[in-house]
């Protein structure tokens, strides 16, 4: 069963950010995750508001799921750095 992908606002303004190759990935993993939230790289995070993280390439997709309504809740898109988590 496909996901619906739910991209909150922070996240959406760092879309156009992103370079250009980065964000074909970034966007090649968004599709994945919307029909299959488990697939590639995805790891759950202990304490973090966003319960997981998938990881494309430099940069990490933080992510929720409400399992009872199907939603995938990008809660932010950021390169990976030293503070990502």
């Amino acid at each position: 069963m496909k996901w619906t992908i739910h991209i909150v606002k922070r996240a959406r303004k760092t879309v156009p950010r992103i370079p250009r190759k980065d964000r074909d990935y970034v966007s090649n993993a968004l599709r994945e995750i919307e029909n299959n939230p488990f697939s590639g790289d995805t790891d759950w995070l202990k304490d973090q508001p966003a319960a997981f993280r998938r990881r494309v390439g430099n940069w990490r997709i933080l992510f929720d799921l409400d399992f009872k309504n199907h939603v995938v809740i990008i809660h932010d898109i950021k390169r990976r750095s030293s503070k990502t988590y």
